[in-house]
């Protein structure tokens, strides 16, 4: 596994992301998980939005990245009722036993060199009706978007915006559905498979 797959992508220090994300389970819910989907956290890292997702109440949740130190820790926050798995995204649908409701990632699709590659294992990996759901960052300077006084985020040739996202993603046969804001530096975008 090459953790080069992400380039310029690092999971980051603890106390900036909970200043980022205070209540990350508002911030699913806003993006229209509900309790009893099956969720896919893709690139997971330390478990942040994984262990809001065990507070939804989720029916199935598979947390997903290659690093083995993030996936302890995230295992640290999240327990048992996880399954865990350490793998890279490229080979998603072959670590699930079937398909998803959900397939969730934040803060990592900027980094991905093959970003339509991605998309179509995601496309696998979903039931009929499922959502692709990709948190982002707005496109901006780091040092336009601060946390805790320090600039934040990826370089801003790695940022992308809604629109750029759906060229990408729209290509893998999912439609996109919703783009919701989510303050004060992100924006969620969500796809859906098509039924049929």
């Amino acid at each position: 596994m090459s953790k080069m797959f992400f380039p310029s992508t690092t999971m980051p220090a603890a106390d900036w992301w909970k200043m980022l994300w205070p209540d990350p389970a508002s911030v699913l819910r806003k993006l229209t998980l509900k309790p009893h989907m099956s969720v896919v956290d893709l690139c997971c890292g330390d478990g942040h939005f994984t262990e809001a997702l065990v507070k939804l109440q989720q029916a199935e949740i598979f947390a997903l990245d290659m690093d083995r130190e993030m996936l302890t820790l995230a295992q640290g926050r999240a327990g048992n009722a996880v399954q865990w798995i350490e793998a890279d995204a490229r080979d998603l649908p072959t670590y699930l036993p079937k398909p998803v409701d959900v397939v969730f990632i934040a803060n990592t699709f900027h980094g991905v060199p093959e970003q339509t590659a991605l998309a179509r294992q995601v496309f696998k990996a979903l039931k009929p009706g499922g959502l692709f759901v990709v948190v982002n960052w707005h496109v901006a300077a780091p040092t336009e978007t601060r946390v805790l006084g320090q600039p934040r985020g990826p370089r801003k040739g790695l940022r992308m915006s809604p629109i750029e996202v759906s060229k990408i993603v729209e290509p893998a046969g999912l439609e996109l559905i919703q783009v919701t804001e989510l303050l004060p530096y992100h924006y969620g975008v969500i796809f859906q498979k098509p039924e049929v």
